[in-house]
């Protein structure tokens, strides 16, 4: 385990996680949000909490199938789909998936109720074609459950094979869904069905070398994505201090190991991500508070992390979270747990180098989860200390942030996800 807040140095056992996500404090994970209903600004949570249609909540039509993950489309007018993770079982947390809709100019957000019958789902994804959501149920005996959102009906939910599952992300054909279960540190793949239910799991792979890292007692898988060329799929493990790549069979949905990136000792890596141009993706340490540029190489699948670099949030204890970067390539930003701000970097060199230009307030507590609009005009931050979700505009020549009004706020906000 590592040293951040709310996690305790030792073994991983299903006690402590049931002792974490019945608290307040950090349980071990990525994402999530609520179903908190009002605009932004408002301390109401309220809303309708139903399974039934919503004709209020407008569908996707190219949604991305990551949060976090933006296509390059126009800005889009009128209100556009919000999701929200949260931890079901933490004190003051939500009863399900949170839904609302924003607007793509002003970035303002409105409450529509709450997706019952999920629980936990601190990180949540949605189909290529727009129809199925999926979140991650984190909890000892972890899942993954799919919702269809034409009218909010749980489709099915799924055993991720391990503990604690907290990242999950849908391969871009759209007939896979991937899951990391960070308290057993393995890698689970469910087939999609037509209707967008999973199927049976298909594989398992457990990160069983090399030896954990400094301070860790086992693996612990953080995230899992497809690179941009599809080809290959690359697993983020925060106790071994190692980035896997695999090939995913599409047939018959199991995993091959092909690479292994090693980062420093002790970094404890926690999520990719890549850069539009395909040739470059850029790592958040969480223990060692650093960001890595790693060349990638799509034949071969190999990630080669360069030098540390700097998070701008001096001497402080400070867990960088995830980077996200705008749909042009030109810069990037990072969420600081601790220091409360996000840092905006300069994308140099096609995507080869990082230039750090500044940290902004972030406007509440834990930013656990940053993703930008698909237009890349406005960027999200789940706020998972101040159960709040802020919002900033995305200056698209200068890359600064500006605050778009007051926090809306949703109850233990770990993960929004803008279609």
């Amino acid at each position: 385990m590592t040293s951040e807040a709310g996690r305790e140095p030792g073994a991983w056992s299903r006690r402590r996680v049931l002792g974490m996500l019945a608290a307040t404090a950090v349980p071990a994970s990525l994402a999530g949000c609520s179903g908190s209903e009002g605009t932004t600004g408002s301390s109401s949570s309220s809303g309708p909490s139903s399974s039934g249609p919503s004709s209020s909540v407008p569908s996707a039509s190219t949604p991305a199938a990551e949060a976090g993950s933006p296509s390059t489309s126009p800005t889009p007018t009128g209100p556009r789909p919000l999701f929200l993770g949260t931890y079901t079982s933490a004190e003051g947390g939500g009863t399900g998936v949170g839904v609302a809709v924003y607007d793509a100019r002003s970035g303002r957000i409105t409450g529509r109720g709450t997706i019952d019958g999920v629980g936990d789902p601190s990180y949540l994804a949605v189909h290529p074609d727009g129809r199925t959501l999926y979140a991650v149920n984190e909890r000892p005996e972890g899942g993954v459950t799919a919702v269809r959102l034409s009218d909010r009906k749980v489709l099915s939910t799924r055993s991720s094979g391990g503990e604690a599952p907290c990242h999950l992300s849908v391969h871009p054909g759209g007939r896979w869904l991937l899951s990391a279960n960070y308290g057993t540190g393995s890698v689970a793949v469910h087939p999609v069905e037509p209707s967008g239910a999973l199927g049976e799991r298909t594989d398992l792979v457990v990160h069983s070398s090399p030896a954990p890292g400094p301070g860790q007692q086992g693996p612990h898988a953080h995230q899992v994505v497809t690179s941009p060329d599809g080809g290959h799929v690359l697993a983020v493990d925060l106790g071994t201090d190692t980035v896997y790549t695999y090939r995913l069979d599409e047939r018959r949905g199991t995993l091959s190991e092909v690479s292994r990136a090693r980062t420093r000792p002790g970094a404890g890596p926690r999520h990719l991500t890549f850069h539009p141009g395909g040739r470059y993706a850029y790592l958040a340490n969480e223990v060692d508070d650093t960001v890595v540029v790693c060349a990638y190489d799509p034949d071969s699948g190999r990630l080669t992390p360069g030098g540390p670099q700097s998070t701008g949030t001096g001497s402080g204890t400070n867990y960088p979270a995830q980077l996200v970067v705008t749909p042009n390539g030109a810069y990037a930003y990072l969420a600081n747990r601790g220091h409360d701000s996000l840092t905006r970097y300069a994308v140099e060199a096609g995507g080869a180098r990082l230039r750090l230009l500044d940290t902004v307030p972030v406007g509440g507590e834990f930013p656990r989860q940053i993703a930008l609009s698909p237009d890349g005009g406005l960027l999200f931050a789940a706020l998972q200390r101040s159960s709040a979700v802020s919002v900033f505009r995305v200056d698209p020549d200068s890359g600064e942030l500006r605050r778009a009004g007051e926090p809306f706020a949703s109850p233990v906000a770990v993960c929004a996800l803008p279609l």
